[in-house]
């Protein structure tokens, strides 16, 4: 079983230390095999950025996607431009009130959207979470890494003073739920 994430977003958004936190949860914690790159503008932040993983029971023999089997999107220039690589029967996850899906989509994906952004300054009064929300939500939606393995991850990654704010983010991005109408396959 291999499985490749494209997480897409501006510099700033934590696109890639929310691709870093994934992939350390898989391969420290889930025991498997994960592959890290990154990818982003000249300018750090605010520019469009990406991260990719690669998660595999098996060795990775090329860490690099074409293709990705899930996609989160945190903001409309990576939606835009990634999109049309999600394979057919692929997952997309996408900051609903940052990017707009368009008659682009491609065939037979499963779309889930969160408002990430929102969740974090009202809930926890800070936009900086926002991208530990959607590994919460990306973990429990699509099941590639366990809770277990993504909450060791953050605990791992994140400052000490910043650990309870980042679990409790997690948290909330793996118990967060959406309506039945919110999930659908195009």
């Amino acid at each position: 079983m291999i499985t490749k994430v494209r997480i897409t977003g501006f510099g700033g958004q934590g696109v890639i230390t929310a691709g870093y936190i994934l992939g350390k949860a898989a391969s420290i914690f889930d025991n498997k095999h994960s592959t890290f790159t990154q990818s982003y503008g000249p300018e750090a932040r605010g520019s469009a950025c990406s991260s990719q993983v690669i998660i595999s029971d098996e060795k990775i023999l090329y860490p690099f996607i074409k293709k990705q089997d899930i996609m989160v999107a945190l903001s409309q220039e990576g939606y835009d431009k990634y999109i049309q690589g999600t394979v057919e029967g692929g997952t997309v996850l996408i900051d609903e009130d940052l990017v707009e899906t368009t008659n682009s989509l491609p065939n037979k994906i499963h779309l889930a959207k969160i408002p990430t952004t929102m969740l974090a300054e009202k809930n926890f009064s800070n936009r900086i979470v926002t991208n530990i929300i959607m590994l919460g939500f990306l973990s429990s939606y699509t099941g590639v890494v366990t809770k277990e393995a993504i909450t060791e991850a953050v605990k791992s990654v994140v400052p000490a003073r910043m650990v309870k704010l980042n679990i409790d983010a997690l948290n909330y991005g793996l118990e967060f739920k959406i309506s039945a109408e919110e999930k659908l396959t195009v």
